[in-house]
């Protein structure tokens, strides 16, 4: 039986076995959706690490660098969090090393025991459900949240996922999520912007970012953690 559960935070990740299951890695503003927009527009691979100065010591391997702390691009990189920066195949054939406050956290806790590891999108939705249901393994959906906390935009996610997938469920969490997914679905963006990290991002004008991270199927790749790094797993039509 293809059974699916939601964590709302890494912090909870501890509460879930994962072994045996697909996990979805979810940081819609703005980690996964830069890691998907990257992929889609060229980038040969992403080297996730949870550190600052990992992610640095990569530099000097030949990554380009993406470091972000706190919304904001983090000095002395190439790169910070923002999925515009890889439109137009900007960096096509280059690997990158990312590290951000929350999503690169979410994939680290999770790759040990995961059967495998999904990077999960607004823009990849569909694309990855296909997948998912062909697959016909149990799924988790891991959200990254904000340092620790619930957030908005990973947990809507997770609903709209849960939504596609009909998998069974006894978590009162999707329940919650799929039927508020399912109320606001018509007006995502508009019910968004109210959210906290929106409008974090939105202090340091980069509404943009938001508006393209809530954009629904406009990459049909399936994105994987494959050894320590991401990459494109399958590319196909979203129905």
């Amino acid at each position: 039986m293809n059974l699916l559960e939601i964590c709302f935070s890494p912090e909870l990740v501890h509460l879930h076995d994962l072994r045996g299951k697909a996990v979805v890695v979810v940081d819609i503003f703005r980690a996964t959706s830069t890691m998907v927009t990257a992929l889609a527009n060229g980038v040969r691979s992403i080297r996730p690490v949870e550190d600052l100065e990992t992610c640095r010591a990569l530099g000097h391997a030949g990554y380009l660098t993406a470091g972000e702390r706190n919304g904001q691009k983090t000095e002395g990189f190439h790169l910070g969090n923002s999925p515009l920066s890889y439109l137009n195949r900007a960096f096509e054939g280059q690997r990158v090393a990312m590290t951000t406050t929350n999503g690169t956290v979410a994939i680290e806790r999770s790759k040990t025991d995961a059967d495998e590891v999904l990077i999960g999108a607004f823009l990849n939705l569909q694309a990855t459900a296909s997948y998912l249901i062909e697959l016909k393994k149990p799924v988790l959906i891991l959200c990254a949240g904000w340092k620790g906390k619930f957030n908005l935009e990973d947990s809507l996610y997770a609903g709209a996922l849960a939504s596609l997938l009909r998998f069974p469920y006894d978590c009162d969490g999707t329940l919650a999520m799929e039927a508020l997914y399912q109320h606001v679905q018509d007006d995502l963006s508009g019910f968004l912007k109210k959210a906290s990290h929106a409008k974090r991002l939105q202090n340091y004008e980069i509404e943009a970012d938001i508006d393209f991270c809530l954009t629904l199927n406009k990459y049909p790749l399936v994105a994987k953690l494959i050894g320590e790094e991401i990459g494109i797993k399958k590319t196909l039509t979203a129905n």
